[in-house]
């Protein structure tokens, strides 16, 4: 039923310009300068100078959208080709914020909390509206203070960038694995590729979060490492689906734009 619930979370030169010389005069002081009745003409640019090189711009149908399919919120995605700098410790939290309380949030929570009692997957919790609520509330505060320590509180102290910069090119394995690989592999401040702590830190933090909210019966470590192996497999595969929704929406763009 976690699968299930994975499948759901998933559909639902510069300027450059031709330096003048200086027109000022130069000569030592106390040097006249030689008279000039006309006045001095200001200096030309080249004709034929260059035009300033802008970066390429990556291509509409390849950029990564702020949300999915209209409702999934993409906001920590970076689209093929862009290298912004490091998120700041504000922008970081406003990320998190975003992920958590997006009414997107409430909705997949709902969802899953709903296929998660249906299952009895916490018979300690019950049925009904009282077990529904009892699954919904657990859930969401899983996402959420998982959110706060994957996207915000750890990066910020290990100065790790946690967006996902898709690939863009190149075969469906090889972008896959790129992009599943993410969980593990993320770009410090520096911009140099490593092993992503915050991430595999993070989740693990969120699930020893939960030891104290969850049934003492679903506290045991086989019921932890499960919950563990869900969350960052979901994000394995969330990055999976964001690597490939721009191919995905370019090519139903296209059968769209050719039936017409």
């Amino acid at each position: 039923m976690r699968f299930l619930a994975v499948l759901v979370f998933v559909i639902g030169l510069g300027t450059v310009a031709a330096q003048e010389p200086a027109s000022q005069n130069s000569q030592p002081q106390g040097q006249k300068s030689p008279s000039d009745p006309k006045k001095q003409q200001p200096a030309q640019q080249m004709p034929n100078a260059p035009e300033p090189k802008q970066a390429p711009a990556t291509p509409v149908l390849k950029q990564q959208p702020k949300r999915i399919l209209g409702l999934m919120p993409n906001y920590r995605a970076v689209s093929a080709g862009s290298i912004p700098p490091p998120p700041t410790p504000k922008k970081a939290f406003e990320i998190a914020t975003k992920n958590s309380f997006d009414y997107s949030s409430f909705v997949f929570v709902g969802i899953t909390s709903l296929m998660a009692e249906g299952s009895n997957a916490h018979k300690q919790l019950g049925k009904g509206v009282g077990g529904y609520w009892g699954y919904y509330w657990r859930g969401y505060l899983d996402k959420t203070d998982g959110n706060y320590l994957v996207i915000f509180a750890l990066p910020t102290v290990l100065h790790e960038d946690e967006r996902y910069f898709a690939l863009g090119e190149g075969g469906i394995f090889h972008r896959g694995i790129y992009a599943a690989s993410r969980v593990l592999i993320t770009p410090n401040y520096q911009g140099h590729n490593t092993f992503n702590a915050s991430e595999v830190f993070g989740r693990g933090i969120s699930q020893a979060i939960s030891v104290t909210y969850y049934p003492s019966q679903d506290r045991t470590f086989g019921d932890i490492a499960e919950k563990y192996g869900y969350a960052i497999g979901r994000d394995a595969l969330t990055n999976t689906f964001r690597e490939f929704w721009p191919d995905i929406a370019a090519h139903l763009h296209h059968h769209h734009h050719s039936q017409q």
